[in-house]
């Protein structure tokens, strides 16, 4: 089956499919296999300690594959300074880069004079219409039953997604509730040109960084065993629902101001549950999407898998 969308053509790629950013865990490994198997992976930028270490990661991708891939810019505004790190991006040739959380602009102001891509995740029509104004090549939107960082308004991709694609020029890329060959063309059938997935890129062989116990969770969980924090302080993200995440929404009924919450949101707490598989002392995100998620493949079979089922409701649309 052949891909040839506006994202597939401005990107490069043979598949419609981009890798999330996926805080701590979006490394080498996995970004280079995403890529080598067709579809954009990315290294997550601020995640790493210093400009040596994505310099390391991004050698470290292409000694494992030709392919294009992109580096992301989680940028929210708790963040720490990033601009030595898109320098590094810059001078590394990287050809995509993707922004989150955070407005986008100044980061655009140092591409400037380049050819790199530019992609940013929105959560509304508006958003998408700013990223648009401010020069992005292509907008991934995300809708609230998306892992992660996820937008203040209580709307699912199926609504939100044809909102934006009717209100912008440049490709839409689908975010939230996609982890299959169906829902990738669901998306598409909506106006999408292309697809990010985050979650269900924790639960592949190649993602070597989340623990055992955090995949086991995705698979076993439901839609329904996902929670929203940080509401209280506008910057909602979903999450596996476990006794921490119980603790974080206490205080947000009780005290929600950041300086109550900030030890339970930290980067430490998500890692002691990501890495370690602590779960009493951290959390992981995960979108409702782990109600789809059934088993653990490398990409390479998770990418036959989804142009095989891709193929199927082809079939049954032109019968």
């Amino acid at each position: 089956m052949e891909w040839t969308t506006r994202v597939t053509e401005l990107l490069n790629i043979r598949l419609p499919i981009i890798q999330g950013g996926l805080a701590y865990l979006a490394y080498s490994d996995l970004a280079a296999a995403v890529s080598h198997a067709g579809g954009l992976g990315q290294i997550t930028a601020m995640s790493l300690p210093d400009k040596a270490s994505l310099q390391y990661e991004i050698q470290a991708v292409r000694e494992k594959t030709n392919n294009p891939f992109g580096v992301n810019f989680a940028i929210g505004k708790h963040g720490r300074p990033y601009q030595h790190m898109v320098e590094t991006a810059v001078e590394e040739g990287v050809e995509v880069i993707s922004v989150t959380g955070g407005n986008p602009a100044p980061l655009f102001d140092l591409l400037k004079g380049t050819k790199i891509k530019k992609l940013v995740l929105t959560a509304s029509r508006r958003q998408a219409q700013k990223a648009e104004e401010l020069g992005a090549d292509a907008v991934m939107v995300v809708g609230r039953e998306g892992g992660g960082h996820v937008g203040r308004n209580d709307t699912g991709t199926m609504v939100l997604l044809p909102q934006v694609v009717d209100s912008v020029s440049i490709p839409v890329i689908a975010s939230g509730g996609i982890g299959d060959g169906r829902s990738m063309m669901a998306a598409m059938a909506l106006g999408a040109e292309a697809v990010e997935m985050g979650t269900r890129f924790i639960a592949v062989k190649e993602c070597v960084h989340a623990h055992e116990r955090y995949k086991q969770a995705l698979l076993e969980g439901t839609e329904s065993d996902t929670v929203l924090i940080k509401q209280s302080i506008g910057t909602p993200g979903r999450v596996l629902s476990n006794h921490w995440t119980d603790r974080i929404l206490d205080i947000e009924q009780k005290r929600p101001v950041y300086e109550q919450l900030k030890d339970y949101i930290s980067g430490g707490a998500n890692k002691a549950y990501i890495y370690e598989g602590r779960e009493d002392e951290g959390f992981g995100w995960a979108g409702q999407v782990i109600g789809r998620i059934n088993d653990i493949p490398e990409v390479e079979e998770l990418f036959a898998r989804m142009q095989k089922e891709a193929m199927m409701v082809r079939e049954r649309w032109t019968k």
